[in-house]
């Protein structure tokens, strides 16, 4: 009986499943986010958070800790360099495990986790600009000059809404139709 295990075991034997995880462990660390199954997602989170907690505090110690687990220098150096600095005051939590659905070939549940400070690289929105057209621009900017210049003149602004019936009638009666629902049906005549 299995009772009290909590490791998943991810079907694999030991040195695979700990090369897998270092592996995985390296590229959300150079990539800061990753898609892979739920699963491993999980597995991946206690791997990760651990080693991300030690590389808060930068000695010899736990450089030699880390660099046991995760086997490749680079990853090393970029998580005490970069990660570090950006998770320095959070408590815990450094990974995010987002679901994405199920994959295609096998019907697997697929999620992304990523490391959590580092997502505004990802989701940087781009600022939305202001919606105005020249002609209310412009209308605007009258409207100062005049209410500047002369303060007791009323100045009316020109509005597209305030048509008259006999400006918009020219518009609409365009001799070629502008739909091709609107055309007759007998061409040929």
């Amino acid at each position: 009986m299995r009772h009290g295990k909590k490791v998943n075991h991810l079907s694999r034997k030991t040195a695979h499943r700990k090369s897998m995880l270092a592996n995985m462990a390296c590229s959300l660390i150079e990539h800061k986010r990753i898609n892979t199954t739920v699963a491993k997602a999980k597995a991946l989170k206690q791997f990760v958070e651990p080693l991300v907690t030690k590389s808060k505090e930068d000695t010899t110690h736990n450089r030699r800790i880390v660099f046991a687990r995760l086997r490749q220098k680079e990853a090393v150096t970029e998580l005490f360099r970069d990660v570090a600095v950006k998770v320095g005051d959070r408590p815990g939590g450094y990974t995010r495990i987002i679901k994405l659905g199920n994959r295609l070939g096998d019907n697997a549940d697929m999620a992304m986790i990523e490391l959590v400070d580092f997502n505004e690289v990802y989701n940087a929105s781009k600022p939305e600009k202001k919606k105005s057209t020249r002609r209310a621009g412009k209308a605007k900017k009258a409207e100062d000059t005049t209410t500047k210049a002369a303060p007791a003149e009323k100045t009316e602004e020109v509005t597209p809404e305030a048509t008259t019936p006999e400006t918009a009638a020219p518009e609409a009666t365009n001799d070629a139709p502008e739909n091709n629902e609107q055309e007759p049906k007998n061409e040929k005549e």
